[in-house]
């Protein structure tokens, strides 16, 4: 899988493979929105730990199961729908994650070479063990045609525990 994806990239213009910096807007927005799902509405949901003031026992904080391993959420762009195919299959496959996300149709607007860049991607996000950053990373880079493809990380501090055992169970140790 790893020369199949290599070799693609000779498809590809030279305009096409310079470097690339991270997706700043789509990040900014995804980190928002996430940190907003664990703040409280109000003070009943303190007691509960739930958005909503609802006990749930499906749910866990990260550092308190044995069950889990610290687990993050990766995000990669690509320049569109088949590299994103690619990449995001040959990351499962290598067991590197348990699920990558593909999101179609985002723009990147990003300063590069001093001027202003507008590009139409697609967004892979990533849910792994944090262990596996570095090895999902040097795999991402061997196998994405941009010089410098953006691969950043945020910690996943809890959730749905069958998910979060799902994520240990489907991931290389």
């Amino acid at each position: 899988m790893t020369s199949t994806l290599c070799s693609s990239t000779s498809l590809f213009s030279s305009s096409t493979l310079r470097r690339r910096l991270p997706l700043v807007g789509a990040f900014c927005m995804l980190s928002l929105g996430l940190s907003n799902l664990c703040t409280p509405f109000h003070s009943s949901a303190l007691k509960t730990g739930s958005k909503f003031g609802i006990r749930s026992h499906s749910s866990t904080r990260m550092e308190g199961s044995n069950s889990t391993v610290p687990s993050i959420v990766v995000y990669v762009t690509v320049p569109n729908k088949e590299a994103g195919k690619k990449l995001a299959e040959s990351i499962v496959k290598e067991k590197l994650a348990a699920c990558v996300n593909r999101v179609p149709g985002i723009e990147s607007v990003y300063q590069w070479e001093g001027k202003i860049q507008t590009d139409s991607e697609e967004l892979l996000i990533i849910k792994t063990r944090q262990s596996l950053l570095e090895a999902l990373t040097e795999h991402v880079k061997t196998n994405h045609e941009y010089d410098v493809p953006e691969v950043i990380s945020l910690p996943i501090t809890g959730g749905n525990l069958k998910y979060l055992e799902w994520i240990k169970e489907s991931t290389r140790d």
